[in-house]
C-alpha cells in the first residue's frame, strides 16, 4: 500500500505540474516548447500509470487500500475540474446546444453561425464553438439529452464537466461491482481511476465520452446480473451517445434472452431520435461531413493507409476497400463472440468487450486522444497489456496528429500490435510432434 500510496502521490504531482505550464484562462497552450513539455509530463504520467496498474494486479494491497485509490483518483480530477479547458473546444458546443435546447429549439435545426439564434450568443461561449460557421451539431440524441439536462441545472463549461466527472462516478460504482461479482480486489478499479487520459479528457475538457465509457460500464454489469433488457437499454443510450459502443453488442448476446437486450437497445436507439425528430432528416447533423473531413472517405485519415501512402499514391477506391474489410472483420468478430465464444463471467466478458473495443477504435484509426479513453473501462476486470496500452498511450496525441496521420500515431499502434501478437503467442500452446513421426 505504501507503493501505491507513492504512485498516486507521483502522478498527482505531475499532473499539477503540467497543469502549472497553462497560463490561466488561456483556451490553448499557444507555445510550441511549452506544449512540448506539457505532453511530456502527460508522457511521464502514463508511464508511472502502467506501473501502477503492474503493481496492483501482482499483489493485493489490503482492504484500506480501496480509499487511498479512490481519494487519489478524486484529488487528479478537482484541480482539472475547475481549471480552464485548453486541450479541445467541443465542450463549448456542448454548452451551446444545451443553452439551444432550453430555449426550446431542437438543436438540429440550425447552425450556430445562422441569425435565428442570434438572441442566445455571448462572449463567453459562441466564440469559442469550432466550426460555428457552417457544420450543425454532430453529437446524437442521448449527449443532446444530456447536454440539455446540464444546460437546465448549470449552464456553464463546470456545469458540463461536473456531469462528466458525474458519469465517471457512475462508471467506478459499476465497475467496483463488477469487481465485487468477479471476486477480484477493489483496489483494481485503478485501472480506471488513475489513468491520465480520462483525467485529462474528462474533468479536464468534458469530453462527452465519459457517459459512452459510463454506460458501457454499466451494460456490463446489467448483463452479469442477467438484467438483459436493462442492458439493452444502457448500450442503447451509449450507441446514442458516440455511436461507437455499438460494437459492444455482440459481447451482451445471450441465448434467448439476447433478443431482448437487442430490443431494448434498438428501441431506446429509435425512440431518442423520434424525440428529435421534429429536425427531420437533420437529426443526424453534421455526420455527413464528419468522414471527409477525417480522411476516411480517401483512406488518408486511417493509420495503416496513411502508412501505405508514403510508399505510393493511393488508389480511389483504398478507403472504400478498407472500410468493408473493417466492417467484416468486426462483424467476423462480433459473431464468433455472439454464437460461438459466448463470454458470461465478468472477467470473460470484460476482455471480449475489450477486444471489440480496442478493434474498432484502432479500425477508425482516430488521432483525438480523448477517443481511446473509454477502453481503460474493460481493463479494469481484464487488462489485457495491449488494450491498458492503448488507454493510456494516446495521451501523446495532444502533441497534435492533425498534419501527421503515421509517424506519432505508430508510437500507440506498433507497440499495442506487438503486445496483442505476444498474448496471442502466449495462449496458443506450440505444436509437439507426435510419437512415431519424428
Amino acid at each position: 500500500m505504501i507503493r501505491l500510496g507513492l504512485l498516486g502521490g507521483l502522478l498527482l504531482a505531475l499532473t499539477l505540474g503540467a497543469l502549472s505550464l497553462h497560463v490561466p484562462g488561456a483556451r490553448t497552450i499557444p507555445v510550441l516548447e511549452t506544449k512540448n513539455a506539457f505532453v511530456a509530463i502527460l508522457g511521464v504520467s502514463a508511464a508511472v500509470y502502467l506501473v501502477a496498474v503492474a503493481l496492483v494486479q501482482r499483489r493485493p494491497a489490503g482492504r484500506r487500500a480501496i480509499w487511498l485509490v479512490l481519494l487519489i483518483a478524486a484529488a487528479l480530477r478537482l484541480p482539472l475540474l475547475v481549471s480552464t479547458p485548453f486541450l479541445s473546444t467541443d465542450i463549448f458546443r456542448y454548452v451551446w446546444d444545451g443553452r439551444v435546447q432550453v430555449a426550446g429549439i431542437n438543436p438540429y435545426r440550425y447552425i450556430p453561425d445562422e441569425p435565428e439564434l442570434a438572441p442566445l450568443r455571448d462572449t463567453a461561449i459562441f466564440p469559442h464553438i469550432n466550426r460555428a460557421e457552417w457544420a450543425p451539431t454532430i453529437y446524437p440524441p442521448a449527449a443532446q439529452a444530456i447536454f440539455a439536462a446540464v444546460g437546465f441545472v448549470w449552464s456553464s463549461v463546470t456545469g458540463v464537466k461536473a456531469a462528466m466527472v458525474g458519469f465517471e462516478i457512475l462508471a467506478v460504482g459499476c465497475l467496483l461491482r463488477l469487481l465485487a461479482a468477479a471476486g477480484l480486489p477493489r483496489e483494481r478499479v485503478l485501472i480506471y481511476a488513475w489513468n491520465p487520459l480520462p483525467v485529462w479528457a474528462f474533468a479536464g475538457n468534458g469530453h462527452i465520452d465519459a457517459a459512452a465509457a459510463a454506460l458501457v460500464a454499466a451494460a456490463l454489469l446489467l448483463r452479469v446480473r442477467r438484467r438483459d433488457g436493462w442492458a439493452g437499454v444502457a448500450l442503447g443510450l451509449a450507441i446514442a451517445t458516440k455511436f461507437l459502443p455499438a460494437v459492444v453488442a455482440p459481447v451482451l448476446w445471450r441465448a434467448r434472452a439476447g433478443w431482448w437486450a437487442a430490443a431494448a437497445c434498438i428501441g431506446t436507439v429509435v425512440a431518442l431520435y423520434a424525440a428529435y425528430s421534429s429536425a427531420g432528416w437533420l437529426v443526424f447533423g453534421d455526420l455527413g461531413s464528419y468522414g471527409p473531413e477525417e480522411g476516411y472517405d480517401s483512406g488518408a485519415g486511417f493509420w495503416l493507409l496513411a502508412g501505405i501512402a508514403r510508399l505510393a499514391a493511393l488508389p480511389d477506391v483504398a478507403g472504400t476497400v478498407y472500410k468493408a474489410v473493417a466492417v467484416v472483420a468486426l462483424a467476423s468478430l462480433g459473431a464468433w463472440y455472439a454464437f460461438v465464444r459466448r463470454p458470461d463471467d465478468p472477467v470473460s466478458l470484460c476482455a471480449a468487450a475489450g477486444v471489440m473495443m480496442a478493434a474498432a477504435t484502432c479500425a477508425i484509426s482516430p488521432h483525438y486522444p480523448w477517443y481511446f479513453a473509454w477502453l481503460a473501462v474493460p481493463c479494469v476486470l481484464a487488462p489485457a497489456p495491449a488494450v491498458v496500452w492503448l488507454s493510456a498511450s494516446p495521451i501523446l496525441m495532444y502533441l497534435d496528429t492533425f498534419g501527421d496521420r503515421f509517424i506519432l500515431p505508430s508510437v500507440i499502434y506498433v507497440p499495442a500490435i506487438l503486445l496483442a501478437l505476444s498474448g496471442l503467442r502466449r495462449r496458443v500452446p506450440a505444436l509437439r510432434p507426435i510419437e512415431g513421426n519424428t
